[in-house]
């Protein structure tokens, strides 16, 4: 089991949508909505390093996040 955690900026206004399809990610445990430099922050669990790396390729393939 791999714990990652991971900051996400988005396309401003996109807040609320890009929040729930965050949510509904497998492997995405938490999303906190953060003030700053980054807009969410994400809490991932999935079973090793390879599932990780494919989930934040998919996070940064939503066309409302800008940087990860």
């Amino acid at each position: 089991m791999v714990i990652g955690v991971t900051m996400i900026n988005v396309v401003p206004g996109q807040e609320k949508a890009t929040y729930n399809e965050l949510c509904s990610l497998d492997g995405v445990k938490e999303v906190y909505h953060v003030f700053g430099e980054y807009d969410f922050v994400a809490v991932i669990e999935v079973q090793g390093l390879s599932a990780l790396n494919k989930l934040i390729d998919q996070i940064r393939e939503n066309k409302s996040v800008t940087a990860t």
